[in-house]
């Protein structure tokens, strides 16, 4: 265990895929018809976004890189100025993705995403060699989907990312190619929804529980820790070499799932790295927020005391 006196070491989130998102309001809507918003607001998100955000107002200090393109990337960097949220941005050609949220009294919140833009060769040497650079200690989370993973263009981060266990803890939350990769590699701790983490197994064995999953995941896979969300149920952990169990979280109305997991990650981080509590009591720690956050719009918004 990290005694809770020790110095904190720095947070790096990464997220791999920006975007530039806008917010619509309505009292109700129709399909077919030209729609009038009632309110608007600008955002930029991101898993790594988010995960920097709470980890702000938890008062651990954190920088978010992120690959920043085009028009979309420059209204995200002076979004990410305005609120003094600590960012490092590595420009590529390609221009930040775009989404739109639309909410209303009488539908569910609705999330459209545009294209995903892969960095360009670039921007990812240039995120390789500032990672290079940091000091030994450091945690490294790598937040959301990162496009064009699979290309020849991302192996100087992947080799950065290979070697990083040496320097200090890996974190992550992504899903995809990428998800295999870092199952593989010497992975401190992995955070990831349930229907990402039966991705790793073969169909025919996606019905087993989490438990006989993470069973097979310790068996198969590198990574140390993982802990597995699937909405309101009970979040499945595995550590070391206990047997995998499950957390209950508390039980809230949901408004919005968006950004949950980001802010159970954080919150893992900050009594893990700052607490200095186990990677279990960490993730007990992290799941009222987390449903705190799912009981209110917004991300790492929510009203209630957190600590």
């Amino acid at each position: 265990m990290i005694p809770p006196n020790a110095a904190a070491p720095h947070i790096f989130t990464l997220t791999g895929n920006l975007l530039a998102e806008r917010t619509l309001n309505f009292e109700t809507w129709t399909a077919g018809q030209t729609q009038r918003a009632t309110s608007e607001s600008f955002q930029v998100g991101g898993k790594g976004i988010n995960v920097a955000k709470m980890l702000r107002r938890l008062g651990a200090p954190a920088t978010a890189l992120c690959f920043s393109g085009g028009a979309s990337g420059a209204e995200c960097e002076s979004w990410l100025t305005a609120r003094g949220l600590v960012h490092h941005t590595f420009a590529t050609s390609a221009s930040t993705r775009t989404g739109t949220v639309v909410r209303s009294g009488g539908f569910a919140e609705t999330t459209f995403l545009g294209p995903d833009n892969a960095p360009d060769a670039a921007a990812i040497v240039a995120c390789a060699e500032f990672l290079q650079a940091q000091p030994a200690g450091s945690v490294l989370a790598v937040c959301g989907s990162l496009p064009g993973w699979n290309s020849g263009s991302f192996e100087p981060l992947r080799a950065v990312l290979h070697r990083w266990p040496e320097r200090g803890p890996l974190i992550v939350d992504t899903y995809g190619s990428a998800l295999a990769w870092f199952a593989n590699e010497r992975t401190s701790f992995i955070r990831i929804n349930r229907s990402e983490f039966v991705s790793l197994f073969p169909p025919a064995e996606h019905k087993r529980s989490g438990g006989e999953l993470l069973q097979l995941a310790r068996d198969r896979f590198q990574a140390l820790r993982w802990a597995v969300s699937d909405g309101a149920a009970p979040v499945w952990f595995s550590a070391d070499h206990h047997a995998p169990e499950t957390i209950l979280p508390p039980k809230v109305r949901q408004v919005s799932a968006t950004g949950s997991g980001d802010v159970m990650l954080a919150c893992v981080l900050h009594a893990r790295f700052h607490r200095g509590l186990s990677w279990r009591e960490s993730v007990v720690a992290a799941l009222p927020a987390a449903a705190a956050n799912a009981a209110h719009a917004g991300v790492a918004e929510f009203p209630a005391p957190i600590g």
